[in-house]
């Protein structure tokens, strides 16, 4: 696959300050290649990634990275499961704040992940909302999707 020519980027921060950015491996520069998965950028930036403990965030990362261009994906609850490491307890309690936040539809067997809300929720969730045995960190929730 050939890549397209790369420049030196700069970017203007939220503080007015300028990030100059570069392409650090030429040759491992991204491409769409079959299906493709995004989370858009209003995803972290208007507070939306603050709202979710480890097991939401698993939970959602994985439906947007089986759903189709519609964000429809449907996989039974033994395979999510599986899939995830998380007991059915876990699974229910993931995908009700999931739903609770208008961040996914749900009607066994179907997921769709919806278009972001205009703002995150009002709500706040307790610390104690994550199930024990969620990954504690991002770093760790990513290592158990390569499980």
């Amino acid at each position: 696959m050939q890549k397209k020519s790369v420049r030196m980027m700069a970017t203007i921060t939220g503080g007015g300050k300028v990030m100059k950015k570069r392409v650090l491996k030429r040759s491992r520069i991204r491409g769409i290649q079959g299906g493709f998965a995004f989370i858009p950028h209003r995803f972290l930036s208007d507070g939306f990634i603050k709202r979710l403990g480890p097991g939401e965030l698993l939970l959602y990362l994985f439906l947007i990275l089986v759903s189709d261009a519609y964000g429809l994906s449907y996989y039974g609850n033994s395979a999510v499961c599986r899939f995830l490491g998380m007991n059915l307890c876990q699974l229910e309690h993931c995908r009700q704040i999931l739903i609770d936040e208008d961040l996914i539809a749900f009607e066994a067997p179907l997921y769709q992940v919806l278009e972001l809300p205009t703002r995150p929720g009002q709500k706040t969730l307790a610390a104690d909302s994550v199930p024990s045995s969620s990954p504690s960190s991002f770093s760790e929730l990513l290592d158990s999707l390569g499980d």
